[in-house]
């Protein structure tokens, strides 16, 4: 963790960031009615969550079926009092000095969520708007990096 950075690493399957993601609306439940511990899908991961415990964030490298590349922000969900678009900064240094240079990216539910301005959070912390999924029709937001004399940033 980085002096005034609000998050800290955990693993897949940490209770309290596993009941968390049982309250996030893109929560996998399966048919079978399994009740895995883990939660994060394959891939390489990063599993976040604030100290107080009032936020998660996942990011996940993996090999997307809709030919997306760089790094998932596989789960967002902010319970707390820390301003959304901070947390999303903040999760992205973890992400980029794990994989430096690399496009960042995530999928939002429009028809899950509340807000009149899907992922306005994301855009506030500088995402953008870079298409729609064709099945399920979900928004693709991304960030990519900059070069800034020669070292890549987001």
């Amino acid at each position: 963790m980085f002096e005034g950075n609000l998050w800290y690493a955990i693993k897949d399957g940490n209770p309290s960031a596993l009941a968390m993601y049982k309250r996030h609306y893109s929560r996998y439940v399966y048919q079978d009615g399994r009740k895995p511990n883990r939660f994060v899908g394959p891939g390489e991961r990063m599993v976040l969550m604030t100290s107080d415990q009032s936020a998660l964030f996942v990011w996940r490298k993996f090999k997307s079926m809709n030919n997306q590349e760089g790094i998932n922000c596989a789960v967002f969900r902010n319970e707390g009092k820390h301003l959304s678009s901070r947390l999303i900064l903040d999760a992205e240094y973890f992400a980029q000095e794990r994989w430096r240079g690399q496009r960042m990216y995530t999928y939002v539910n429009v028809n899950k969520i509340q807000s009149s301005n899907a992922g306005y959070c994301f855009k506030v912390a500088g995402w953008q708007q870079c298409g729609i999924t064709k099945t399920r029709k979900l928004l693709i937001l991304e960030k990519l990096p900059v070069a800034v004399n020669n070292e890549v940033r987001t």
